[in-house]
């Protein structure tokens, strides 16, 4: 679910969306969007603490991270 256009505590505009991963019952939920400001990054926060701090990442590095974890490079090891 996205949330266009919603400004950050930050004061920054992002388009919000929920990690497909968020709902899975653990308590680890995560939004991210790219920043509506033309700057070509991306924010990241956690949704049970929409009010708590953002990271931003340009967009060669949230490129990066996407290709890791569709590639499941960052899934953590079975035991």
């Amino acid at each position: 679910m996205a949330t266009a256009g919603r400004s950050t505590s930050t004061g920054l505009p992002v388009a919000w969306h929920v990690s497909t991963r968020s709902d899975n019952g653990d308590g680890n939920c995560v939004e991210a969007g790219p920043v509506l400001d033309g700057s070509r990054r991306y924010a990241v926060r956690d949704s049970k603490d929409r009010t708590g701090p953002i990271l931003i990442y340009p967009d060669t590095t949230w490129s990066r991270f996407l290709v890791e974890v569709r590639a499941g490079r960052l899934d953590a090891p079975t035991a």
